[in-house]
């Protein structure tokens, strides 16, 4: 394995949770795909564009990236091994030839300075040890002048998945889960920290726009309630909980889903998240700091989706 300095995500990526992750790809990409053209248009491809897409998982964004680029080429990065694996079947069985996979945490990878047109990314960096140090190693990567576009949660309180977590609070110890400023999935939900770690990392024109997009996460409130249950969240609050706490906690999620049904049954939930572009200047090297392993680990992996 490559030089990761992220070992607990590693250890989760390269165990069940990338393992489910890769098992069920069809179904999050069903959650999470809203974003992808909103993504793709604040990354302003070009047909030559060379690209990076960070936390790539099985791949999706990375070919929709690589089929903007017909004579460019685009680079997915991930942490997981059983991810990776199912993100280069898919994209030899699209026939997308100008898409590659690699291995890697993108805090230490060794890039090549200036290989990168653009940066982008699905859901895929809240999770960093060290995030100024992730940034940073990835705005070297940058050609000067090139670009950052990434997608991650907006306010907890805004998705209606982190809802469906909240309401099982009588059920199941719930805590302080989807609270903003802790460490995981909602680590950048405030603009002003992603302006801050940018910043830090030696980015400049910074913006950062709410958006939202409603994903299918089952076909009805039973099979959505299984679905999300099933998810790093859900499955760590089950694994703490009895026999009679978790029937009731099915139960509970259940009743709560019936209200997102559709007239098909299908469930959709609203996921509000911000669509976030930077630079690289293109009259300096981006980044201020070195990337080095962090200080101490977080608590990185219960709250990704």
């Amino acid at each position: 394995m490559p030089d990761i300095v992220n070992t607990e995500q590693a250890q989760a990526w390269n165990g069940p949770e990338g393992a489910h992750w890769a098992r069920h790809q069809d179904r999050w990409n069903a959650v999470n795909e809203g974003f992808n053209e909103a993504l793709l248009d604040a990354a302003a491809i070009t047909g030559r564009d060379r690209i990076l897409d960070l936390g790539c998982g099985t791949g999706q964004t990375t070919r929709l990236a690589a089929r903007r680029a017909p004579r460019g080429h685009a680079l997915g990065l991930d942490l997981s091994g059983p991810m990776l694996a199912e993100a280069r079947t898919r994209a030899e069985r699209e026939g997308v030839a100008n898409a590659s996979f690699t291995q890697g945490d993108a805090q230490t990878h060794p890039f090549e300075a200036g290989a990168f047109d653009t940066a982008i990314s699905r859901y895929g960096v809240m999770f960093y040890a060290d995030p100024e140090a992730a940034f940073a190693n990835v705005g070297r990567a940058l050609r000067p002048g090139g670009r950052l576009a990434f997608v991650c949660p907006a306010d907890a309180a805004l998705n209606d998945w982190v809802a469906a977590i909240a309401a099982l609070r009588d059920v199941l110890p719930v805590g302080d889960f989807g609270r903003p400023g802790l460490p995981g999935m909602f680590s950048l939900a405030s603009p002003d920290r992603v302006r801050e770690v940018l910043t830090t990392a030696g980015f400049t024109g910074i913006t950062a726009n709410q958006t939202q997009a409603y994903g299918t996460w089952g076909s009805g409130a039973e099979d959505a309630a299984e679905f999300l249950l099933g998810t790093g969240p859900g499955r760590h609050l089950m694994e703490r909980a009895g026999a009679s706490a978790a029937a009731r906690a099915r139960s509970t999620l259940t009743d709560h889903l019936h209200g997102f049904e559709s007239a098909d049954g299908t469930v959709r939930l609203r996921s509000t998240s911000w669509l976030v572009t930077a630079d690289r200047p293109a009259d300096a090297s981006a980044g201020s700091r070195a990337a080095a392993p962090p200080s101490g680990r977080r608590r990185e992996f219960e709250d990704r989706p």
